[in-house]
Parts: structure tokens; sequence; C-alpha cells
């Protein structure tokens, strides 16, 4: 008998299946141990693989391109950051059930970077500066960036709009609803881009940041990746620092008013995105997101 609900799309992953991908298709590896990271991120289920490898399975189908983008970018990348990022060094295949392509990376050691720890650090929000202009710099040759594939096109800021107003509407009352549409209809009709188009990180927050001895070390899961408005990696600077650290790394990064705008109104919509959808079950979130909405609105 139906019972209307919906099977669960999303596949079962545990360390089982993880230990007979890795067996099957890189046997070189079969005997590392594999040591579940706990917790990780929505998008991934992440092992450590011996002491200097990740293996990362997608735990939606939103996150199936990943894989084949950072093993197509990523090498060429990496010596021309000043920060570590993944080295992707093997894409595995679908089985066992397992319905998508997934990775294996060298591994970075570090913890996640923390508001607590660098929130008034000038020196992190100048080394973040640092990295987005060198990312925002890099050419690979015979590649337009005007002419970007879909794969590294990113949405625009207005497709966020609907969602967005009713997600102000749904909090009004623990945060100022008028402040947050004031900003919201202040991005949207905010002067474009109008430059020529650069790379972005496309998901620029603290949990995508790894620090060792209390320093920025590394910048991970690249996932959004693409060629367009950086404007959307603004977001780090509402996520992760302080009035007096945001102005140094506005500073050193030479943002202008118009694309500071867009950058305020892509925190409060990602801000208010993941408040709504986990706050009232996960209090780290909320607490993340209360901070990332309040700093969007200071400005």
């Amino acid at each position: 008998m139906a019972t209307g609900r919906t099977a669960d799309p999303r596949p079962a992953i545990d360390a089982a299946l993880a230990r007979r991908l890795v067996d099957t298709q890189f046997p070189q590896w079969a005997e590392l141990p594999l040591r579940l990271l706990d917790p990780a991120g929505s998008d991934h289920v992440i092992y450590r693989l011996g002491e200097d490898l990740s293996v990362r399975l997608p735990r939606h189908a939103g996150a199936i391109r990943q894989a084949m983008k950072e093993s197509e970018w990523l090498p060429g990348l990496a010596p021309h950051l000043p920060l570590a990022i993944p080295v992707p060094v093997g894409v595995g295949e679908p089985d066992f059930d397992y319905p998508w392509p997934w990775a294996v990376s060298g591994w970075l050691d570090g913890e996640v970077a923390t508001a607590e720890a660098l929130a008034d650090s000038s020196r992190a929000a100048v080394q973040l500066a640092e990295f987005l202009t060198a990312l925002q710099e890099f050419v690979l040759e015979d590649f337009p960036l005007d002419d970007a594939r879909e794969d590294l096109t990113g949405r625009p800021l207005a497709d966020r709009d609907r969602a967005t107003r009713a997600a102000i509407a749904e909090v009004d009352g623990t945060f100022d609803a008028a402040a947050m549409t004031e900003l919201w209809d202040a991005a949207l009709s905010a002067p474009g881009w109008d430059r020529p188009p650069v790379w972005f990180h496309g998901d620029f927050h603290t949990g995508n940041l790894l620090t060792v001895n209390g320093r920025l070390s590394a910048v991970i899961d690249f996932g959004g990746l693409g060629i367009g408005d950086p404007a959307c990696d603004l977001t780090i600077a509402f996520t992760l620092m302080s009035a007096g650290s945001r102005a140094a790394f506005r500073a050193t990064l030479g943002v202008d008013d118009a694309t500071w705008t867009r950058g305020r109104g892509w925190a409060l919509a990602t801000g208010l995105n993941a408040y709504t959808s986990y706050a009232a079950v996960n209090p780290r979130v909320a607490a993340q997101t209360t901070r990332q909405i309040t700093e969007a609105l200071i400005g």
C-alpha cells in the first residue's frame, strides 16, 4: 500500500562502501586505513585515507560535478595561490550501487577557521584578500575567460530574490526585516560587474578555511569554482571578520562600492538560507549564521 512518502534520493554511504570503492579502483591504496571525518560538510562524506590522502563521496546530486571540476582545475591553480588548496590525485567511478563520481585528494592538515580566533586579525584578513587577488588574476592560456563553460558560470544574485524575501519574512522578529529588505534591495539594484570576468571560489566562508597553529593555512571545497562576478567571495568578510579586519580586507582587495554592496547581498542571502534550513536543529549553524546576517547588515 502506498504511503505517500518519496524514497530518499541520497545513497547510503558507510565505511564498507568507501573501502570497496578504494580497494577496487585504486588498489595501490588498499592497505591504507580509512577513518571517517566527523563532522564533515553537508555535501560530502569524507574519509582520511592513510596519512596523506582523503576520500570524498558526494552525499547528494548537487555535489556530483565537484570531483571532475576540481580534478580539472585545481592542479593548475595550486602553484599560483598563496594558501594551500586540495590537489586531486584520482577520480573514482560509480560502483557498488553508489551512483556518482567521487574523489581522492591530498590530505590537508588543519582546523576549521573560526570567528572566535580570527575575527580581529587584520593579518588573516589581508591573507584572504591576497588569496582572492591571486585567484582573480589567474589566467590560463587558451582559455577564454569571457566565454566560461556552463559548469563555471555562477548563478546571479537575482536568482535568489524570491527565496531571500521569503526568508526575510520568515525570520522577522528575530532579525530586523526592514533593514534586511533595504540591504537586499540595494544589492539587487547595485551596478553589476563591468570588468572582464575573473575566477571566484564560490563558497568562500569560514567552514572552507583551515588553520594551523592559529594561522590560515589552506582553502578547501572548490565545488562552486567559477568565472564571472567575484562579489560572492566577499561573504568571508561577514562570516569571519569584525569591522576593523573587514576594512583591511576591503582595502587590500580594492573593492568598489557596488561590488561591496553585492557582496553584502550574497552574505545576507546565503546566511538566511542556512539559518532557515538548519538553525532550529543545529546550534552551531544558528550561531554562525546569526553572526553572518548581523555583520552583513553592519556592512
